[in-house]
């Protein structure tokens, strides 16, 4: 029998649209944009099974209920995509090739910036989980001998504990907060990005400004130097 760890004291740790089931279960299902019936596949063998419909504060609370149940060896995708925000492919791109800059490498969505997930988070998930991809599909009996399938795959607790990160919500919460993700238009979802794009190089735009300030005082403070130095050695020579 393949060995089992407990999960984090409270798991599921980070509150959202799913329900939970056996935790000692190999596989946590993420049905995307759509709504089945989730609690009978958590029934039918899921640890975890419920939609992520934005590719930032969603997909962290995916990542975060998995990494903090060693149990979990598997995520099948399934349901539909979410028009503009791309939930489903960012998440296979970030357990592909992590983040850069804070984005999720590889992504196509509008707004895919990670802001809860470290190094070691990302890390950890990579490792975890295989991924199993059957999205576009609704069908709940598939579904659920595709769980079975997987169970029967099942090498075990990850050998680790479980990892616990935060994953703070936005100020004034939302809807999201309540467990409800509302996405937003494709447009909408543009005009986000590109506000995030723009905040971030304008901060950059800082980080070199302060850059180039200090280099300019160190300069100046180098000549004032050095025309010390010189006044000196002239002054030594002079009295000699």
């Amino acid at each position: 029998m393949a060995e089992k760890k407990s999960p984090a004291s409270g798991w599921p740790i980070a509150k959202g649209d799913f329900h939970s089931g056996d935790a000692s279960s190999a596989v946590a299902v993420v049905t995307m944009g759509s709504h089945l019936d989730e609690q009978g596949i958590c029934d039918g063998g899921a640890a975890l099974c419920g939609s992520c419909k934005t590719e930032n504060l969603g997909l962290e609370k995916v990542i975060a209920n998995i990494i903090s149940n060693p149990n979990i060896r598997f995520v099948l995708l399934c349901g539909t995509e979410v028009k503009g925000h791309l939930s489903g492919q960012t998440l296979v791109a970030l357990h592909k090739g992590g983040i850069k800059d804070g984005r999720v490498v590889g992504a196509e969505g509008a707004i895919p910036f990670i802001e809860n997930l470290n190094d070691a988070a990302i890390k950890r998930f990579q490792d975890q989980v295989e991924f199993v991809n059957i999205m576009e599909s609704e069908d709940v009996g598939a579904i659920k001998a595709k769980i079975n399938e997987l169970k029967g795959r099942d090498p075990g607790a990850f050998a680790a504990e479980p990892m616990i990160i935060e994953v703070k919500e936005a100020a004034g919460g939302g809807d999201e907060a309540a467990g409800e993700a509302q996405p937003l238009s494709g447009e909408m979802a543009l005009i986000h990005a590109r506000m995030k794009i723009i905040e971030r190089m304008v901060t950059d735009i800082g980080y070199r400004d302060k850059f180039a300030a200090g280099v300019y005082g160190g300069k100046i403070e180098g000549l004032m130097i050095g025309l010390l130095v010189s006044f000196a050695i002239i002054g030594f020579m002079l009295m000699g």
